[in-house]
């Protein structure tokens, strides 16, 4: 989820559901440690609870950007092991790590000394021509002797050569077996499974046998589905009677972005599938690609393409 789930999308996604927990875009151990800190990290008190998603392979290094991470307020520390593109792996970081599960677990082994919040693992069911049998059960053994409170699991391979990362989003079959299998060899475990998740039906299903679903693109391009969160799986009441509602109590946030002198496109971006499948929803598009672009796009413009859409219940989605 680079270059989506930034600070503005999870508050926007946060005006959706209070109790899923939201997580940042992958950041690497040195850009943690000399890069743009508050830009790269800083968050708003509205997004607990916040995990910060790591990127790196040094023990020692990785144990520093966890302490700066738990400083600064997240609610967990997440080491990605998941990601499959050409740049992760030039960093010896990302998915390529799936291949050294005894490095993993120093790496979870150091952070853990380090932070006094939860420290978890996404990772991928093995990469290439490893056994997703072997693989993933010798990178969650690491783990867990290191002390892991957690394991998110990509119910994929990753192919590190010959696909890119979106083919590898899409390519290798999804085994959600396999991560259930896991569960079961290791029921003290807290899992949690990725890859695949279009909509709650989906992630119930899988609830069935996992103790979590992590729902990544499906919750950025329809985020209409995150006001079924709360009442659906935690049985609470959603934030917002509905996505109107809830574009009015982000109205606040947005005001006061604007007036730090952000422009309105870097917020509303986020918020373009919001209302897919109702009439209108390809003018809000429209008008907000167009005007919030402007310098002076300010809340009216937001408020105008919200107006082009109508309050009739959506359209239904073809399966």
């Amino acid at each position: 989820m680079m270059d989506w789930t930034d600070r503005h999308c999870r508050a926007f996604h946060r005006s959706l559901s209070a109790r899923a927990r939201l997580y940042t875009e992958m950041v690497t151990t040195g850009a943690v440690l000399h890069g743009p800190r508050e830009r790269l990290l800083g968050f708003a008190a509205v997004e607990h609870p916040v995990a910060v998603q790591l990127g790196g392979s040094d023990p020692g290094e990785l144990a520093q950007a966890a302490r700066i991470a738990a400083d600064l307020g997240y609610d967990e520390v997440n080491l990605n092991v998941g990601c499959p593109s050409d740049r992760v792996q030039e960093g010896r970081f990302g998915a390529c790590l799936m291949r050294e599960p005894a490095l993993v677990g120093d790496c979870v082994a150091a952070m853990k000394a380090a932070v006094p919040v939860p420290v978890t693992v996404k990772c991928r069911i093995g990469v290439d021509d490893q056994d997703p049998e072997a693989a993933l059960d010798a990178l969650a053994d690491a783990v867990v002797a290191a002390g892991v409170d957690g394991l998110i699991v990509h119910a994929r391979k990753a192919w590190l050569q010959g696909l890119s990362p979106k083919e590898n989003r899409d390519v290798p079959p999804l085994d959600y077996g396999r991560a259930a299998r896991l569960k079961r060899r290791l029921p003290g475990l807290p899992i949690a499974v990725n890859g695949g998740l279009r909509d709650l039906d989906s992630a119930r299903a899988r609830l069935a046998e996992v103790d979590g679903v992590m729902v990544g693109r499906a919750a950025y391009t329809e985020p209409a589905l995150l006001l079924g969160v709360d009442p659906d799986l935690f049985g609470v009441p959603a934030p917002a009677p509905d996505v109107f509602a809830a574009v009015a109590m982000f109205e606040p946030y947005i005001a006061a972005c604007l007036a730090r002198g952000e422009r309105l496109h870097a917020v509303t971006r986020h918020m373009l599938g919001l209302f897919n499948g109702r009439p209108g929803a390809r003018a809000f598009r429209r008008h907000l690609s167009t005007h919030g672009m402007r310098p002076e796009a300010d809340l009216a413009t937001l408020r105008e393409a919200v107006a082009l859409v109508s309050r009739a219940a959506p359209e239904a989605r073809a399966a």
